[in-house]
């Protein structure tokens, strides 16, 4: 037993001699060549970069642009948006990014596709004047590549559900077609001719709404949508084709105003701002949609033209042409469902937004610089 003992105390000497030496010798590893200034700049660099994930913006928008209206290949014509958002906690911020009194809203990251376009930079600029930080991806693209709203809205919707975000999309009117009810309201399935002319974008939009739905339902990928109607306002393209635009720019350059088929067909035109801040309350509220987003008030193509008369020049001519294929007859949204749900409706006139956009159309047909100054 005696020797036994002593055996045992012996070896738990040597084990404590041991340790001793070996954290000695890790003490000197450290110490020397530098390594304890190493070891500190990891720690560091490590603490560093919690901090930045856990404090960094959590929200990922993507939107590929359109003037009505995600896409790693945008259509900066049409637009539309997808929100992807990790962070739950801005289901308290009100909507249009408006918060409660005591309150801080956490700033989101947020990534726009097709954010070079025309109601993609409006969208920007709001967000940045809330201080989101904005990844802007635009290959400026106008339309040319028709599988956009397919694969790019199916890219996109895998990045939402690789970092468990949200998505919104931005589909737009032209799901309905050549409307059989009128007004349009979110249940109407549509009536839209597959093999026509307006086919792969009207049935790419549709295909995309789906791929949203599906992932929704079967991958729980928070989805918004809304339905864009036809919007206007500064920075749209001038020859894009649109009817808008069009009268526009053909009226300040002295030109007829085409006008296609009779003229009795009929447009709703909301102003760009109104439809970001319709947008910005989708993204922020806890509804999928789809939302019908545009202004009710319903105008044909000869009353259009006639506002534009008023506004750039009395004397304007008018001109009509044959109508072009698969034009839809009547568009005007129903936008009950926004209004209860959202608390959103349209505040800008046509008769008080077009001027808007006359004198950013003046200023780049003619580089009239003197519109900056306010003169």
């Amino acid at each position: 037993m005696g020797a036994e003992h002593l055996e045992k105390t012996s070896v738990k000497k040597h084990m404590m001699i041991s340790k001793k030496a070996l954290s000695s010798s890790i003490v000197n590893y450290v110490l020397g060549e530098q390594r304890l200034i190493c070891l500190f700049i990891g720690i560091i660099v490590s603490v560093s970069a919690l901090s930045i994930i856990n404090l960094s913006p959590r929200t990922i928008i993507s939107a590929s642009v359109s003037l009505d209206h995600v896409s790693s290949t945008p259509i900066p014509r049409r637009i539309t948006y997808e929100l992807v958002d990790h962070d739950q906690s801005n289901r308290n911020v009100n909507a249009g990014g408006k918060v409660p009194l005591g309150l801080k809203r956490k700033n989101l990251r947020v990534l726009v596709t097709g954010g070079a376009g025309f109601v993609g930079s409006h969208l920007v600029d709001r967000l940045i004047e809330r201080g989101d930080s904005v990844i802007v991806v635009d290959n400026f693209f106008t339309d040319r590549d028709h599988k956009t709203n397919v694969m790019g809205t199916l890219n996109m919707l895998g990045l939402a559900k690789r970092v468990g975000a949200r998505f919104l999309i931005t589909s737009t009117s032209e799901v309905y077609g050549d409307p059989l009810q009128h007004p349009q309201v979110e249940t109407y399935w549509g009536n839209v001719n597959p093999i026509g002319v307006r086919s792969c974008y009207d049935e790419g939009k549709r295909t995309a709404e789906t791929l949203a739905m599906d992932y929704h339902r079967g991958l729980n990928v928070e989805v918004r949508i809304a339905r864009i109607f036809n919007t206007y306002g500064p920075r749209m393209c001038i020859d894009d084709g649109r009817v808008v635009s069009n009268f526009v720019a053909q009226a300040l350059r002295k030109q007829p105003l085409t006008v296609y088929g009779d003229g009795k067909q009929t447009r709703s035109f909301q102003y760009v701002s109104d439809l970001v801040e319709g947008l910005m309350r989708l993204m922020e509220g806890n509804h999928v949609g789809p939302f019908n987003l545009g202004n009710p008030g319903e105008f044909t193509m000869l009353e259009l033209a006639k506002v534009v008369q008023e506004t750039i020049d009395p004397n304007a001519k008018i001109e009509f042409k044959p109508n072009t294929e698969d034009d839809p007859h009547k568009r005007k949204p129903d936008i009950s469902k926004a209004k209860q749900l959202l608390g959103w409706e349209p505040t800008v006139s046509l008769r008080q937004g077009l001027p808007r956009m006359v004198d950013d159309f003046r200023r780049r047909i003619f580089g009239d610089d003197k519109l900056d100054s306010g003169l």
